[in-house]
């Protein structure tokens, strides 16, 4: 599955921003992923294909994960940035269940850039 990120950017603490990831295919367990500068990657959220999601607790109530089956895209929608949301995030997929962060993910993007400010 080849996977490709886009819409990240600056912005100021408190703002919004969209993330999309458009895949060749949908898979089972689509999720994004994040690293911050000097620190291991960590999970943001799932979404299998039924719909289910799951939201790391740091970020749980502002962001939300969505697809559109119809374009094989995958969203995350960045509310009330904080400055710590500063990181590159990766979208990522799994063919299979478990669809949760601490799982396995055999395809990744290359990252696009959000950088927070005060």
């Amino acid at each position: 599955v080849q996977l490709v990120e886009s819409g990240g950017g600056s912005v100021q603490a408190g703002g919004s921003l969209r993330l999309s990831c458009a895949a060749s295919a949908l898979t089972y367990c689509m999720s994004w992923f994040r690293r911050a500068p000097g620190q291991e990657r960590e999970g943001v959220a799932t979404r299998n294909r039924y719909g289910s999601t799951n939201y790391a607790d740091s970020v749980k109530g502002r962001f939300t994960i969505s697809a559109d089956n119809a374009k094989n895209t995958l969203y995350l929608q960045m509310n009330s940035l904080k400055l710590d949301d500063t990181a590159i995030y990766y979208c990522a997929a799994r063919q299979s269940w478990p669809c949760e962060l601490r799982s396995s993910y055999t395809s990744w993007g290359q990252g696009t850039q959000v950088t927070v400010s005060s």
